[in-house]
């Protein structure tokens, strides 16, 4: 059997542990972990060796034995010793099945979520080096990547095939709400939001209505803010033993658990950009939150714990869905209270004496107007339509705006005509009566919009003029007397007034049919008598006029061309406004920021002329300098998908350009870290692979000439290296410090670990603090930069090798030929790595050409490839990273088969040209032309060729040399 101690390493690190002297086996102290490996395999081999020749009850009592064993043990141990045990060759195959299963259900023990999560990010090998600071990522800070998070989202978010769905999300749904309520840590806070928002409730297979995990992971927060129809069941309003008081109202849902709901959908929702998600959380919750933002008397306690936190998710789902129809259904539903039907809610909102809000179950008749309205008095109007003001202001378009006013307008109209049937249908009767209540309300906040948003109205007039224009002709079919007639020209009129007066309102761009009958009804009405109505349609009618001849005046005087701007451009710049708002505010959560970017990215999509490329480009590079966060790796993916949308929409230059710069980084922005850099290298690479075979001319040789520039060692980054120092020197100030306080060294506070172990991190942490320049270098460019700079020049050259050119594509070999000769340490691997993938890609792009026909010009000839063959052959055998070794193997086989590729189709050519064989049989052998019946049609005395080969001369073959 294998030594235990080299059980968990990988293949890699126990060649380094034999290479640096680690593999005594003569030591004879074990760890508890070791120790607990043998005896799962020593209790799991009595308890499921099929070859056990023992009596049932031993062989159940082994089962027991083995199952009490692993329900004792921690599971944090379990975890990584199982995850040992099941690799292949540690254990046999038979034990290896079960103790995968057992493996596979560890998440659903007590803390076992947890557990899983602390052990995917200790393991990840991009989370962490130390595995001391792995082990305890909550309390020392561990950093959890976001290839780190989308394997504890894997690991989490799929049932495994022992249990069924329902047994493992509502086993595993208690402990995530238990971290999504932040008792654990922020961190942890965020990446629960991120298994439960990307993992199970992203995917249609558990997120979609009806499927476990919607059931036990959406469910229970939307139903303790709206409960369903037929009431929550028993388990979750917790009073099966409580005794029931039939004069009180039944309390569906208790203030603390509205409260838990509110706080833990509003960490799901802000704690990562998912707006698909989120609309589909928030909908059905749209007049709910309604109600907890707007209830009366809230104050603190009740405003920090409900009315703000309803306040925030409301203000997401507007913006997120800024339509008419759902404006319209909180005009609808302003005092709404709770409950399903109108006329006879399952239960409302109410507070209690304490001062508490709870969803309690009513059962009383209801008054005509229905629930949602009892109790809304004149003062609750009034506070009501202010904040649903606020709302339209902060969320809603110019266009959704005016198309709710135009909506409540035409239903006052019809209300103001007394239900008369005319020959303009404005809305669809309705067959039930209109509430009174509803129909002040829907007044005050016409008016109410009139007075707070005339630009937004009138930034949108073609519709107002058109329904202007058919209440004013209306109004002069037939003598009308009536007060409510009256009060409908009024508005009409002041209507009309708003949008003629607003600044940049021109005339000549009204539909002239409307403007016709706008101006004959005018002058019409103006001739009425001596009322309001009639004065005010003659200043209008004036107004009108002064309006044409002030364009006129402006006609003459300047070009005959200038015009206005377009519907769709003055659209299109209020959503391109709309969007930066939204990305730029600091209070904006992720998903709105991501709308923000969704709304930029539909405006590059449809080739809209009020684009800023410029400040776009700012805006990107911005953003993908923010600090890697599990939300923001969502916002820097949208960011590289608008770079290449971008690129392939007529701006290539503008972005390849911005790209290199902020990739280079000449300047040395305290902002371009590392990560941020490399995230620009990846947009770079996404999109140079969309401008395939158009990354030609001068943009090909820019970018390939910077990358060459970059992956070079003459990189130097003088702002950089005195940073470094200073931050080396503040580290051993600190340092000094604390052994000061200690009286000697600082002690070790972390767990015990062997001696090779210690010895394969220090590896490690000599390679990583390799990557940077480092106190000790001269300001040398990062080695994964430059490692990065290779991966792109290599996509590059295997995108369109043509348009990289020869010069530009054998520079790029000369370097990566240098980087595996001379740049050997063991911290450069990764660049070693690189550059010999790079030569993998010139030649793959060569062979692609050379399949299509294509002549690029490029003089990889015999000389050339031995060179290359002889330097790649010697570090394929003295390398010390596998990886790199294993690369020149291919690159190896690669040119080889390369080479016998050209012998053939030099032979096939020379055959073409000798006017080809006929018949059947072997005519081609790498490197040689074999053809008996040939040779004895010919009677000998032929030559094969200049190029050598094998001729049959007299019936005797002569073998020649080839090259």
């Amino acid at each position: 059997m294998a030594d235990p101690m080299d059980l968990d390493l990988s293949p890699e690190e126990l060649a380094l542990k034999q290479a640096m002297g680690g593999g005594d086996k003569k030591k004879t102290e074990k760890t508890a972990r070791q120790r607990l490996m043998e005896e799962i395999m020593d209790v799991g081999g009595k308890a499921f060796n099929p070859d056990s020749r023992g009596d049932s009850q031993a062989r159940a009592q082994a089962v027991r034995d083995f199952e009490a064993l692993i329900e004792r043990t921690k599971t944090l141990s379990l975890l990584a010793s199982l995850n040992i045990l099941i690799r292949p060759g540690n254990t046999p195959d038979w034990l290896r099945l079960k103790l995968r299963e057992y493996l596979t259900v560890i998440p659903l023990r007590e803390e076992g979520v947890r557990a899983s999560l602390e052990f995917a990010f200790a393991v990840h090998p991009s989370s962490t080096v130390k595995l001391s600071e792995a082990a305890v990522p909550q309390k020392r800070g561990a950093n959890i990547t976001h290839e780190a998070l989308v394997l504890a989202s894997n690991l989490l978010s799929s049932p495994p095939s022992t249990v069924t769905p329902d047994e493992w999300y509502s086993g595993i749904a208690p402990q995530l709400f238990a971290l999504l309520d932040g008792g654990e840590g922020p961190e942890l806070k965020k990446v629960v939001a991120y298994v439960i928002g990307f993992g199970i409730l992203g995917r249609k297979v558990s997120g979609a209505p009806g499927t476990a995990g919607w059931k036990y992971l959406a469910e229970p927060l939307l139903h303790h803010i709206k409960p369903p129809p037929g009431g929550l069941p028993k388990t979750d309003t917790g009073d099966d033993d409580e005794v029931i008081d039939l004069s009180k109202d039944k309390v569906l849902v208790k203030q603390k658990d509205l409260v838990t709901a509110l706080q833990r959908l509003h960490a799901l929702i802000v704690s990562h950009p998912n707006p698909g998600l989120c609309k589909r959380l928030l909908s059905p919750l749209l007049l709910p939150l309604w109600a907890l933002t707007t209830w009366p008397n809230s104050e603190k306690p009740l405003s920090e714990k409900i009315t703000e936190p309803a306040s925030e998710l409301l203000k997401i789902f507007l913006k997120l869905s800024p339509s008419a129809p759902v404006l319209l259904a909180l005009v609808h539903n302003l005092g709404y209270v709770g409950g399903f039907d109108k006329k006879k809610p399952e239960w409302v909102y109410k507070q209690t004496e304490q001062g508490e809000i709870q969803i309690v179950d009513t059962n009383r008749p209801l008054q005509k107007a229905g629930e949602q309205y009892i109790g809304l008095s004149l003062p609750e109007i009034d506070q009501k339509i202010p904040k649903l003001l606020e709302l339209v202001d902060s969320a809603f378009s110019e266009a959704d705006v005016s198309s709710v006013f135009l909506d409540l307008f035409g239903r006052w109209l019809k209300s103001a005509r007394g239900q008369k049937k005319s020959g303009i249908q404005i809305i669809k009767e309705e067959e039930e009566e209109k509430d009174p209540i509803a129909q002040f309300t829907e007044v005050k906040l016409l008016l109410a919009m009139m007075e707070k948003f005339p630009e937004k109205l009138a930034g949108q007039p073609k519709h107002i003029l058109e329904l202007v224009s058919q209440v004013l002709l209306e109004a002069n079919k037939e003598d009308k007397e009536e007060a409510g007639e009256d009060e409908v020209i009024r508005v009409a009129l002041s209507l009309l007034n708003m949008v003629i007066t607003v600044p940049g309102f021109q005339k000549k761009r009204v539909d002239p049919d409307v403007l016709r009958v706008i101006e004959s009804s005018l002058e019409a009405l103006s001739k009425t008598g001596d009322n309001d109505n009639a004065k005010t349609a003659s200043n209008l009618t004036l107004l009108l006029r002064y309006r044409d001849e002030i364009d006129a005046l402006e006609g003459e005087s300047s070009s005959s061309t200038t015009t206005g701007p377009t519907d769709r451009q003055i659209e299109d710049r209020k959503t391109y406004s709309l969007a930066i708002s939204y990305i730029t505010q600091p209070d904006s959560p992720p998903p709105v920021r991501s709308e923000g970017l969704n709304l930029i990215s539909n405006l590059i999509t449809s080739h809209s002329p009020i684009l800023d490329i410029p400040g776009i480009l700012v805006l990107l590079s911005t953003l993908l300098c923010e600090p890697n966060s599990s939300e923001e790796d969502y916002i820097h993916l949208r960011c590289i998908k608008l770079y290449t949308q971008l690129a392939s929409n007529n701006h290539p230059r503008a972005v390849l350009t911005d790209l290199i710069d902020r990739y280079l980084d000449p300047r040395e922005s305290a902002l371009a870290t590392v990560d941020a850099r490399l995230r620009f290298g990846e947009a770079l690479l996404q999109v140079i692979d969309r401008l395939g075979q158009t990354f030609t001319g001068d943009l090909s040789k820019m970018t390939c000439e910077a990358l060459i520039s970059l992956a070079s060692r003459r990189g130097h980054r003088p702002k950089t290296m005195a940073r470094q120092a200073r931050e080396a020197k503040v580290r051993e100030q600190k340092h000094k410090e604390a052994e000061d306080a200690w009286d000697g060294s600082v002690p070790d506070m972390a767990d015990p670990i062997s001696a090779e172990e210690q010895a394969r991190l220090d590896i490690l942490e000599a390679i990583v603090e390799g990557w940077s320049s480092g106190t000790s270098k001269t300001g040398e460019e990062d080695v994964r930069i430059r490692a990065s700079a290779l991966s792109i020049l290599a996509n590059c050259i295997e995108t369109n090798l043509a348009g990289v050119g020869a010069v530009l594509a054998m520079a790029s070999v000369d370097l990566c030929i240098n980087v595996v000769q001379v740049e050997r340490q063991l911290e450069k691997g990764i660049l070693r790595r690189a550059a010999v993938r790079l030569i993998m890609s010139f030649i793959k792009a060569l062979d692609e050409a050379k399949q299509e026909g294509r002549v690029l010009g490029i003089a990889f000839g015999s000389e050339t490839q031995e060179q290359v063959r002889t330097i790649l052959g010697y570090v394929e055998g003295t390398d010390e990273d596998g990886l790199v070794r294993e690369y020149c193997r291919d690159v190896l086989e690669s040119l080889e088969n390369w080479k016998m590729g050209s012998l053939v189709d030099e032979v096939s050519l020379r055959q073409a040209r000798d006017g080809g064989f006929g018949g059947g049989g072997l005519t081609k052998l790498a490197g040689l032309v074999v053809d008996p019946e040939r040779s004895v049609s010919l009677g000998g005395g032929v030559s094969a060729g200049s190029s050598g080969g094998v001729e049959m001369l007299g019936g005797r073959p002569r073998i020649e040399e080839i090259e």
